[in-house]
């Protein structure tokens, strides 16, 4: 397994290794003359590349999902095209090298926002179990009788902590939000964070496809001072989705995501003890090869064309 903390590939002419994630590695422009060229051109910049690596429950798993990094990649490219008029993104308009084609991409480096921007069309995962608990997600009233699956009245702003590799992210209400980054900017990344899950919501469902829930993140872009949208964007790592033709509230809903893995891992075949500090145990190749199927065919139904692998 690659680790955390390794990158996917080793040294890249004309960039550096500086940090390793759940999922992407992170490369800045060296001393030489290129990357001073890069620099003076574009401003702080960096090298996003996404790798095999898979996580689920603040956990990275072993092995890999084959030609995930290549998924994350092109479909956030995707989806930055169809939000561009909404808000911009941090991508630049620079080739990546050949090592790391089609899993990678040049951004702007962003004042990241310390939220996990997250909306809600439709009640499951950790917003029905919090639900469930009290009526509500994140302080929310929701309507009763609401089912795993129901759709929502309306979109729903559930922001999250942004937690470090190993730790867990935590639903907060819109109040913490504000008291963290000011009323004004919370107010900011809501709307815009609800525009982006209605626009996307749209377009999925033109395709077949429910988007139930979603993470985004933002970041200020230091050369314009716009709230930017950063990191990947409406992936299957990121966000919910379900074939719009089998969608029935109150049963666990077929999964176009990873949803694959971690119905596994909370399985009694894993043997894994959520609850427990042992890490999980590793994929089975059957899960793996479905779980692949699976980052393949939301991109398919999505952009309407086969990923150039």
């Amino acid at each position: 397994m690659t680790g955390v903390g390794v990158p996917v590939v080793g040294a890249l002419p004309g960039w550096r290794h500086t940090y390793s994630g759940k999922v992407r590695d992170l490369y800045e422009p060296d001393e030489g003359e290129a990357g001073r060229a890069l620099v003076a051109a574009h401003g702080d910049v960096v090298l996003v590349v996404a790798s095999d690596r898979v996580s689920a429950y603040d956990h990275v798993l072993s092995p890999g999902i084959p030609d995930k990094g290549v998924v994350l990649t092109q479909l956030s490219l995707w989806w930055f095209e169809q939000l561009a008029d909404l808000v911009p993104h941090h991508v630049l308009p620079v080739p990546v090298p050949a090592a790391v084609a089609g899993r990678a991409m040049v951004c702007r480096r962003l004042d990241m926002v310390p939220v996990e921007c997250v909306a809600r069309g439709y009640l499951t995962g950790s917003g029905l179990a919090e639900y469930r608990a009290s009526g509500s997600v994140t302080g929310i009233p929701l309507p009763p009788g609401l089912l795993d699956g129901s759709r929502l009245p309306e979109p729903v702003f559930t922001p999250a902590t942004k937690a470090a590799v190993g730790e867990h992210d935590e639903n907060v209400p819109f109040e913490t939000v504000a008291a963290t980054v000011g009323a004004d900017l919370a107010a900011q990344l809501r709307d815009l964070t609800l525009a982006v899950y209605t626009r996307a919501e749209g377009i999925a469902r033109e395709r077949g496809l429910v988007l139930a829930d979603t993470k985004l993140e933002f970041g200020t872009d230091p050369v314009t001072g716009a709230l930017t949208l950063g990191d990947e964007v409406l992936t299957p790592d990121s966000s919910r989705f379900w074939p719009a033709a089998t969608w029935e509230p109150g049963r666990a809903q077929e999964s176009v995501d990873k949803q694959v893995l971690r119905d596994w891992l909370t399985s009694p075949a894993s043997g894994w003890d959520r609850a427990s500090d042992a890490p999980p145990p590793p994929l089975p190749d059957d899960v793996v090869a479905r779980t692949r199927d699976k980052y393949l065919e939301a991109f398919e139904r999505l952009t309407g064309r086969a990923l150039a692998l």
